[in-house]
């Protein structure tokens, strides 16, 4: 591979300034050097390019052959140092031709993206957002390898210092009935809660989730039929039944604004809300791309 630390790369932009212009006062003015200094890197690009390469004539500067022959290739190049140039700009990071992954839930999915999408698409279109299920655990490897860029969830726990975390959204939990349920009818106490047979939303399999420790506190214990993996079809498997769900109360709100059968109920427990958290690893802390995405998720989902 030729050595290039034996070439100035700036001898480029002041050829294609000169072949541009024509004139050495105009190169010299657009260059920002005195004519001095114009006169002695012309005359280091003539040696180096083994060429007189641009003649004074009466109105300027006439190119020789060799200019005219090398002047579509300089072209080219400075056209690609200047795309790289702007790749490194923090005024272009919005033009990134990139892929993002986020790591998430089908809930994040629903609740997020009809809200990010169009941002992205008029703010950042050349960036394309890809959501990978987060399966119920922080994919710490594929953040640190680039394979993920950022992780959304409420169970994220135990982060180590390389990783950053930021809450985007709180959330309590409420109970989604059949207004059918026979076990309920108007009142759900704790007594009747207990008394329900549960669909539980798990994405490793665990059944024991936060509320069946708060209800092992109480001595109590909750009947568990089914655990699922998606956070919104126990909305079918409630319906017309005396079974019940404990879900996040936007989870909820969009069961009985899709299905008038069903019926909301205040969790008889005392539960902290859950923090919905944004995850990322140091590595992208400082790239401007991923920081706008990451307040744009922020935006988004503080909105009421």
């Amino acid at each position: 591979m030729l050595n290039l630390s034996r070439f100035d790369p700036q001898l480029l932009y002041l050829f294609y300034i000169l072949y541009k212009e024509r004139n050495a006062s105009r190169a010299a003015e657009i260059l920002m050097i005195s004519q001095p200094g114009l006169a002695h890197k012309l005359n280091k690009m003539r040696l180096e390019w083994q060429d007189p390469l641009f003649i004074k004539v009466p109105r300027g500067l006439s190119p020789t052959p060799k200019a005219h022959e090398l002047a579509p290739k300089v072209s080219d190049l400075v056209q690609k140092l200047s795309e790289f140039y702007q790749t490194l700009s923090n005024e272009s990071f919005l033009n990134r031709q990139e892929k993002i992954f986020i790591f998430t839930t089908d809930y994040m999915e629903q609740k997020l993206l009809p809200l990010l999408l169009p941002i992205v698409a008029k703010e950042a279109p050349n960036l394309t957002i890809i959501t990978q299920n987060t399966q119920g655990k922080l994919p710490k490897k594929l953040l640190e390898q680039g394979a993920a860029d950022i992780a959304i969830a409420g169970f994220y726990q135990d982060l180590p210092d390389s990783y950053r975390q930021q809450k985007v959204l709180e959330e309590s939990f409420v109970v989604v009935a059949s207004k059918n349920n026979q076990l309920i009818e108007r009142e759900l106490t704790l007594e009747k809660y207990v008394a329900c047979q549960h669909i539980v939303t798990t994405l490793n399999g665990d059944l024991f989730t936060s509320i069946d420790a708060k209800l092992s506190e109480l001595s109590l214990k909750r009947q568990i039929i089914a655990g699922i993996s998606s956070f919104f079809s126990s909305a079918q498997l409630i319906k017309n039944s005396d079974l019940i769900v404990t879900c996040l109360r936007s989870i909820a709100e969009q069961f009985v604004a899709n299905d008038d059968s069903l019926i909301i109920y205040e969790l008889p427990l005392v539960m902290p809300k859950i923090k919905i958290m944004q995850i990322w690893h140091e590595r992208t802390q400082e790239d401007p791309l991923r920081e706008w995405l990451r307040k744009t998720i922020k935006s988004c989902l503080e909105v009421k």
